[in-house]
């Protein structure tokens, strides 16, 4: 399919639907140019039959859309049941796994994913934290910034054996802020030498060695910095980060419902924010009047042909096209009784 090849038809808005199948809203929604992504949640899983069938279904409506979840682990995982492995928090990975665990763990995370038909989850968190951020905490894979940089590229290696495009998140860090930016928007009053000589150290580290693929900013102002939120400035996202750390990579945004968005107006503000400030591509979910707020906004703008290619870098490429196989793979078996182990040692 040339349109997945080239990128061609990635528009810059990724949206959501509500249910375990498509509707005809749905489907209209999924033909407008700028849609090029649909992130999933826990209400679109029935079983595993059923997700892939509803992964198809939405490829056949539109050829080379990008499909995404959040399945970090912990209480951040959307797939649970009908054979997916439960995977333990980031944090308690990092505290028991080896090098080789860690990058175990990661394969299979993607791998089970590729073979129903997702494409990547927006893992993993490169926040540090323990305990102190309410959104973070044990989704970190440890408090120490260079100690997340050490655990967290096997870990993405892992999903590059599988044919999975990494998505660290929330640039430059989240960890040290203890509000939650779904609920209101945190402020960090450090310095920008303080932020990257700390919280933003695994980003730069996983940057230099080519480990990330994609980034997702906070919604998080650095009031020493720059007057807008990371998500929606420049500053941070041209000149520091594609600038000062050459990242070459996808800047996909956080949530654009999020109340931590809200500093940049209404919904078709917020793309126009995310869009000019280096985003390639806005997400918008759990709000279908907003998306249709960001899609009606956009019916002017014209998608850079370069932030499509990088778009189509996020495209699955997997090593194991099929859960049976999977089942099959001594890999994923051991990986699986190991982490069952671990989880039962709660």
């Amino acid at each position: 399919m040339e349109e997945q090849s080239n990128g061609a038809g990635l528009g810059p808005v990724m949206i959501d639907i509500d249910g375990t199948e498509l509707t005809e809203e749905d489907r209209h929604l999924l033909r407008h140019p700028m849609v090029g992504g649909l992130i999933f949640f826990t209400r679109n899983f029935r079983d595993r039959s059923q997700l892939e069938a509803l992964a198809a279904d939405i490829r056949s409506v539109r050829p080379g859309i990008l499909l995404a979840v959040d399945q970090e682990g912990g209480r951040v995982q959307r797939f649970r049941e009908q054979g997916f492995t439960r995977l333990p928090s980031m944090q308690k990975l990092a505290r028991a796994a080896d090098e080789q665990q860690l990058r175990d763990v990661g394969w299979l995370l993607a791998a089970e994913l590729l073979s129903v038909g997702i494409d990547f989850s927006f893992a993993p968190v490169l926040d540090a934290d323990d305990a102190h951020c309410r959104i973070v905490g044990d989704r970190s894979f440890a408090a120490d910034p260079s100690a997340v940089a050490d655990k967290v590229r096997p870990f993405m290696a892992g999903m590059h054996e599988a044919g999975m495009a990494t998505t660290g998140k929330h640039f430059p860090g989240h960890g040290h802020v203890l509000e939650d930016s779904h609920e209101e928007l945190p402020e960090d009053e450090r310095g920008l030498k303080a932020v990257m000589a700390s919280d933003a150290l695994p980003f730069i580290d996983c940057i230099r060695h080519r480990e990330l693929d994609a980034v997702m900013p906070a919604h998080i102002r650095f009031v020493e910095v720059d007057g807008q939120p990371v998500g929606f400035s420049p500053f941070w996202l041209q000149q520091v980060l594609r600038g000062q750390l050459g990242f070459d990579g996808v800047i996909f945004s956080d949530d654009l419902s999020m109340e931590g968005a809200g500093a940049a107006g209404g919904y078709g503000a917020r793309i126009q924010a995310a869009l000019s400030a280096g985003c390639d591509m806005g997400i918008v979910c759990n709000n279908r009047a907003g998306a249709l707020e960001v899609l009606e906004s956009l019916e002017a703008y014209k998608p850079d042909p370069e932030s499509s290619r990088r778009l189509a870098r996020m495209r699955g490429r997997p090593d194991i096209d099929s859960w049976e196989a999977l089942q099959q793979s001594e890999r994923w078996q051991r990986t699986r009784e190991w982490l069952n182990a671990l989880l039962a040692s709660d």
